[in-house]
This record gives structure tokens, C-alpha cells and sequence, in this order.
């Protein structure tokens, strides 16, 4: 349980971390969360909240102060036996992404969120996320997959 919950919090800040520069900031952290909550955290609540984790002072989390944070958060603690919250968590955010009502995330799709996220990505750029995940060859990705790219 504990290496499957570090391998999703491991993903989580890769998805989060739009530049790929190894560090989140509160910009980045905002838009994940207006994207995940549907509304827009002030700027000095996602700075506070960067800034109570952020070790090394320099107004960034780096993966390990974002899991140590994450460790602290109550929404990391799910208890062991709490199945329909380990289930619903993940449909919510694949629901996030496949908005074509396709039942998959495609090209599309994820371009369109990540672009919420203010990360824009461009279609090649896109097929090729998905690519890497993609098992079956079908040029989309289903919740299965989904599933196994956060792991």
C-alpha cells in the first residue's frame, strides 16, 4: 500500500510540474487545483501552503518536499480499508480528462485539460503522452491504462 500511494504521489507531481523542471510552484499548484476543484485558490493560499513544505526556502517544491507534504495532507492518508474512495479518486480524474464522453482520453481531450492546466501541449505532442501508456495500440487511453500511468 505505501509503495503504491509514493508511486501515485511520485506521478501526481510529474503531472503537476508542467515545465518539467523538478520543482512545482504555486502557479503550477493553482492550476492543477482550479482544473481538480473547480475553483480558483487565492495565489497567497497556494503560496502559504508551498512555503509551509518548502524546506529549502526557495519557493519551490521539489518531489520530496511535495511527498512530505502530501504525507501531512489528510486526502494521503486514505485509511487501507477505504475501497470506494481508492476507486472513486481515480475515475474522478480520468472523468477530468476524457471529456468527449468516449469512455477514453484522447489526443484531444488531454491537449484540452492540460491547456486548463496551463500547459499548453500541441496534438503530436499529446499522441505522444499517450503513446507511452497506450497497451493496446489504439491511439487512446482507457481507464485501465489511466490507472497503470498513475501508478
Amino acid at each position: 500500500m505505501v509503495a503504491s500511494k509514493s508511486g501515485e504521489l511520485r506521478a501526481l507531481f510529474a503531472s503537476l510540474d508542467q515545465d518539467a523542471d523538478g520543482r512545482i510552484s504555486a502557479a503550477e499548484l493553482r492550476g492543477c487545483m482550479r482544473a481538480t476543484l473547480g475553483e480558483d485558490v487565492p495565489a497567497e493560499e497556494a503560496d502559504a501552503l508551498v512555503a509551509s513544505a518548502d524546506a529549502d526556502g526557495d519557493g519551490l517544491l521539489c518531489e520530496a518536499e511535495f511527498l512530505e507534504l502530501a504525507q501531512q495532507a489528510s486526502w494521503a492518508g486514505v485509511e487501507e480499508g477505504d475501497d470506494e474512495l481508492r476507486t472513486r479518486a481515480p475515475r474522478e480524474a480520468f472523468g477530468m480528462y476524457e471529456m468527449e464522453g468516449q469512455g477514453c482520453i484522447t489526443p484531444t481531450s488531454l491537449g484540452r485539460m492540460l491547456g486548463r492546466l496551463g500547459a499548453e501541449r500541441g496534438a503530436g505532442e499529446c499522441r505522444a503522452m499517450i503513446c507511452r501508456f497506450d497497451l493496446d495500440g489504439d491511439g487512446v487511453l482507457s481507464f485501465d491504462e489511466f490507472k497503470i500511468m498513475m501508478s
